[in-house]
């Protein structure tokens, strides 16, 4: 299947569930279930703020350490974004299961590399926060993320945005970086060799592309960068008007 060259969105289709969420673009198809607050299991609950737990379930055969990992660096950041103290002795369970991969992304049923595992980390993100939307988990902000590629073609200046399987594969250092609705840097993880100069440089770029939007004034098309990338935070927005809407039509 050829990536979806525009973020597309379905929501709340799975009815045993709170709230849910599939989200696809880039090759990537990602499905969100929500399920909270609910009460917390008593060896785990916490007299004083919620737990949020999260599941990544491979495409294909069992999760492994590729899925431990990208539930380590989503966790913390889901954490951030849920005002965690009004659910005292709760849990919100958020399962994330990856429905499909860019061609060739898989080698035993498992990702080829880090490289590759990183770049699946803004589809797993926006579908959880559509997901925590649809089932009404209040929420301090929104949050996007973006992956950037450093040197595909050889040179240091060489940035791909959103890069493809071949692209990831072939780029001396991938980045995966996520910014709140204020602003804020929410995570950061990197792979391969870079050099600060470098990353001061992917980190402007990745705020600008993450906090672009209708009240960014900046457009889609990033001129100067010759950077190219959809508003996921306008694209999310867009959706949740559109079902708000929907939702409160009365037939």
């Amino acid at each position: 299947m050829a990536p979806s060259a525009q973020p597309t969105a379905e929501l709340s289709h799975l009815p045993k569930a709170d709230g849910s969420a599939t989200f696809s673009y880039c090759g990537f198809t990602v499905t969100a279930a929500v399920n909270g607050p609910v009460e917390a299991p008593r060896r785990d609950e916490n007299a004083f703020e919620a737990l949020v737990d999260v599941i990544v379930r491979p495409a294909a055969g069992l999760g492994g350490t590729a899925e431990r990992q990208l539930e380590s660096i989503l966790q913390p950041a889901l954490r951030q974004l849920v005002p965690l103290r009004n659910f005292p002795r709760c849990m919100i369970q958020i399962t994330l299961q990856v429905m499909e991969m860019p061609q060739n992304s898989y080698a035993n049923t498992k990702l080829l590399q880090a490289q590759l595992n990183l770049a699946i980390i803004p589809a797993l993100l926006h579908a959880a926060i559509l997901g925590l939307l649809t089932a009404a988990v209040p929420l301090k902000a929104i949050a996007t993320a973006t992956t950037l590629a450093v040197g595909v073609e050889g040179g240091e200046d060489d940035i791909v945005v959103d890069p493809g399987m071949a692209e990831a594969d072939k780029a001396q250092s991938i980045h995966v970086l996520g910014f709140t609705s204020d602003d804020e840097l929410l995570l950061a993880e990197s792979a391969g060799s870079f050099t600060a100069e470098e990353w001061d440089k992917i980190l402007q770029i990745g705020q600008r592309i993450c906090c672009q939007g209708h009240d960014s004034g900046l457009d889609t098309a990033m001129a100067g960068d010759a950077l190219e990338s959809h508003s996921i935070k306008a694209f999310i927005r867009s959706v949740m008007e559109t079902k708000t809407s929907a939702d409160l039509y009365w037939k």
